[in-house]
Protein backbone atom coordinates (compact mmCIF):
# COMPACT_ATOMS: atom_id res chain seq x y z
CA UNK A 1 0.00 0.00 0.00
CA UNK A 2 1.29 3.25 -0.94
CA UNK A 3 1.82 5.23 2.17
CA UNK A 4 0.24 8.47 0.46
CA UNK A 5 -3.05 6.55 0.75
CA UNK A 6 -2.48 5.07 4.18
CA UNK A 7 -4.31 8.43 6.09
CA UNK A 8 -7.17 8.50 3.97
CA UNK A 9 -7.61 5.01 4.28
CA UNK A 10 -6.87 4.71 8.06
CA UNK A 11 -10.27 7.59 8.34
CA UNK A 12 -11.98 5.60 6.87
CA UNK A 13 -11.30 2.08 8.92
CA UNK A 14 -12.06 4.44 11.58
CA UNK A 15 -15.62 5.79 10.34
CA UNK A 16 -16.57 2.23 9.99
CA UNK A 17 -15.08 0.70 13.05
CA UNK A 18 -17.34 3.77 14.52
CA UNK A 19 -20.50 2.68 12.40
CA UNK A 20 -20.26 -0.67 13.37
CA UNK A 21 -19.84 0.08 17.13
CA UNK A 22 -22.51 2.80 16.76
CA UNK A 23 -25.06 -0.20 15.23
CA UNK A 24 -23.69 -3.04 17.84
CA UNK A 25 -24.77 -0.08 20.92
CA UNK A 26 -27.86 1.16 19.21
CA UNK A 27 -29.16 -2.20 17.96
CA UNK A 28 -27.42 -5.09 19.19
CA UNK A 29 -29.81 -7.95 18.56
CA UNK A 30 -29.71 -6.83 14.51
CA UNK A 31 -25.76 -6.29 15.07
CA UNK A 32 -25.42 -9.80 16.67
CA UNK A 33 -27.82 -12.15 15.15
CA UNK A 34 -25.26 -12.95 11.96
CA UNK A 35 -22.75 -13.78 14.38
CA UNK A 36 -24.95 -15.92 16.95
CA UNK A 37 -28.36 -16.49 15.34
CA UNK A 38 -31.08 -16.54 16.97
CA UNK A 39 -29.48 -16.21 20.82
CA UNK A 40 -28.86 -12.55 19.62
CA UNK A 41 -32.25 -11.46 21.37
CA UNK A 42 -30.73 -13.10 24.88
CA UNK A 43 -30.05 -10.49 27.35
CA UNK A 44 -26.55 -11.49 27.68
CA UNK A 45 -26.14 -11.36 23.98
CA UNK A 46 -27.18 -8.13 23.72
CA UNK A 47 -25.06 -6.91 26.45
CA UNK A 48 -21.85 -8.74 25.21
CA UNK A 49 -22.91 -7.04 21.97
CA UNK A 50 -23.33 -3.65 22.95
CA UNK A 51 -19.68 -3.94 24.95
CA UNK A 52 -18.19 -4.65 21.76
CA UNK A 53 -19.55 -2.50 20.51
CA UNK A 54 -18.28 0.54 23.16
CA UNK A 55 -15.01 -1.33 22.09
CA UNK A 56 -15.05 -0.44 18.47
CA UNK A 57 -16.52 3.08 18.97
CA UNK A 58 -13.51 3.89 21.05
CA UNK A 59 -10.82 2.44 19.16
CA UNK A 60 -12.30 4.02 15.76
CA UNK A 61 -13.09 7.36 17.87
CA UNK A 62 -8.84 6.99 18.97
CA UNK A 63 -7.74 6.64 15.58
CA UNK A 64 -9.69 9.56 14.16
CA UNK A 65 -8.15 11.84 17.04
CA UNK A 66 -4.93 10.43 16.48
CA UNK A 67 -4.78 10.99 13.19
CA UNK A 68 -5.63 14.29 13.80
CA UNK A 69 -2.09 14.49 15.84
CA UNK A 70 0.19 12.42 13.59
CA UNK A 71 0.66 9.14 11.74
CA UNK A 72 2.67 8.31 14.67
CA UNK A 73 0.12 8.82 17.16
CA UNK A 74 -2.64 6.74 14.66
CA UNK A 75 -0.52 3.80 14.18
CA UNK A 76 -1.10 1.74 17.75
CA UNK A 77 -4.50 2.76 17.34
CA UNK A 78 -5.39 1.52 13.87
CA UNK A 79 -3.01 -1.62 15.12
CA UNK A 80 -5.03 -2.16 18.18
CA UNK A 81 -8.33 -2.33 16.43
CA UNK A 82 -6.63 -4.84 13.53
CA UNK A 83 -5.67 -6.81 16.69
CA UNK A 84 -9.05 -6.54 18.11
CA UNK A 85 -10.47 -7.91 14.51
CA UNK A 86 -8.24 -10.71 14.51
CA UNK A 87 -9.05 -12.38 18.03
CA UNK A 88 -12.51 -11.75 17.07
CA UNK A 89 -11.73 -14.10 13.76
CA UNK A 90 -10.32 -16.26 15.98
CA UNK A 91 -13.23 -16.70 18.18
CA UNK A 92 -15.18 -16.92 15.02
CA UNK A 93 -12.80 -19.86 13.93
CA UNK A 94 -13.44 -21.47 17.82
CA UNK A 95 -17.37 -21.26 17.14
CA UNK A 96 -17.76 -21.82 13.56
CA UNK A 97 -19.77 -25.29 13.94
CA UNK A 98 -22.13 -23.44 16.31
CA UNK A 99 -22.65 -20.28 14.15
CA UNK A 100 -25.70 -19.69 11.74
CA UNK A 101 -24.75 -21.47 8.15
CA UNK A 102 -25.88 -19.02 6.25
CA UNK A 103 -23.68 -16.32 7.91
CA UNK A 104 -20.28 -17.78 9.57
CA UNK A 105 -18.59 -17.47 6.30
CA UNK A 106 -19.53 -13.99 6.18
CA UNK A 107 -18.67 -13.42 9.42
CA UNK A 108 -14.71 -14.95 9.30
CA UNK A 109 -14.55 -12.88 5.84
CA UNK A 110 -15.58 -9.41 7.54
CA UNK A 111 -13.55 -10.62 10.88
CA UNK A 112 -10.42 -11.48 8.71
CA UNK A 113 -10.98 -8.88 6.42
CA UNK A 114 -11.08 -5.97 8.88
CA UNK A 115 -8.21 -7.73 10.60
CA UNK A 116 -5.71 -7.35 7.41
CA UNK A 117 -6.92 -3.70 6.38
CA UNK A 118 -6.01 -2.14 9.47
CA UNK A 119 -2.56 -4.24 10.51
CA UNK A 120 -1.87 -3.14 6.48
CA UNK A 121 -3.26 0.33 6.76
CA UNK A 122 -1.08 0.18 10.63
CA UNK A 123 2.15 -0.59 8.49
CA UNK A 124 1.58 1.73 6.00
CA UNK A 125 1.38 4.99 8.17
CA UNK A 126 4.56 3.29 9.81
CA UNK A 127 6.20 3.50 6.59
CA UNK A 128 4.80 7.03 5.63
CA UNK A 129 6.25 8.12 9.51
CA UNK A 130 9.73 7.15 7.59
CA UNK A 131 9.43 7.93 4.59
CA UNK A 132 8.89 11.94 6.33
CA UNK A 133 11.82 11.01 9.02
CA UNK A 134 14.15 10.16 6.01
CA UNK A 135 12.86 13.20 4.49
CA UNK A 136 13.79 16.03 7.50
CA UNK A 137 17.27 16.82 7.48
CA UNK A 138 18.38 16.21 11.14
Amino acid sequence: MAPAASRPLARLVAWGRVGVGVSAIIAPTLTARPWIGAQASAPGSRLLARAMGGRDLVLGFGALRALGVSDAEARPWVALGGTADAVDALATLVAFGSQPRRSRWGILAATVGAAVVSIRVAEALDSAMHETAAADPP
